[in-house]
């Protein structure tokens, strides 16, 4: 079992360097280095991670419960190994390119301001949320759960309504060039 920490704030900290063996409650990460640093197992329970850079850290049934993420970066992270008990994360002003949500129930998360350039979601759950001013250039839903998923002011965002659980989804009229780019026509 892990040693737990709690309230604690981490400022500058290179986790790659110095191997992590603790859980983590109420803790802030300021600055700190995570990236490809091995969190497999880890538990983060209510932890905020402010301009860190997670990219590529192994995340093998690490757990994210209530926890926020400002300004990191954190590309190629693979969310579709976590443990999915009670996962809820908050990305705001995030570079999430090239993550996987693959089946990840994301409907306690929120996603603000972020780049989620070829993000895959398939048969991910994003029911109810809202991706507030995202840009999801290359991003893949298929079989995914969208059903009152506000894309509103979400952008560059291309789907198959068909292949996809949209009833209650609501788009911006910006947006149809997305919904409609499979069917091979011209908006004009």
């Amino acid at each position: 079992m892990n040693e737990l920490l709690t309230d604690k704030t981490f400022e500058g900290h290179n986790f790659v360097e110095n191997s992590i063996v603790a859980d983590f409650e109420d803790c802030v990460f300021k600055s700190c280095f995570f990236a490809k640093a091995k969190l497999s197992n880890l538990s983060f329970t209510n932890c905020t991670f402010e301009n860190c850079d997670l990219s590529g850290a192994n995340l093998h049934k690490a757990a994210f419960q209530d926890c926020e993420f400002i300004s990191c970066k954190m590309l190629g992270m693979g969310f579709d190994t976590c443990a999915s008990f009670l996962f809820q994360i908050t990305c705001d002003s995030c570079l999430l390119n090239f993550s996987n949500f693959y089946k990840v129930d994301l409907t306690s998360s929120q996603f603000i301001k972020c780049q989620l350039k070829e993000v895959d979601f398939t048969e991910a759950n994003l029911s109810g949320i809202s991706l507030t001013e995202c840009d999801l250039a290359g991003s893949t839903f298929e079989q995914t759960n969208l059903q009152k998923t506000d894309f509103s002011s979400a952008l560059n965002y291309t789907l198959i309504p068909e292949h996809n659980k949209v009833t209650g989804a609501i788009f911006s009229k910006e947006g149809l060039p997305g919904l409609l780019n499979s069917y091979k026509i011209k908006i004009v």
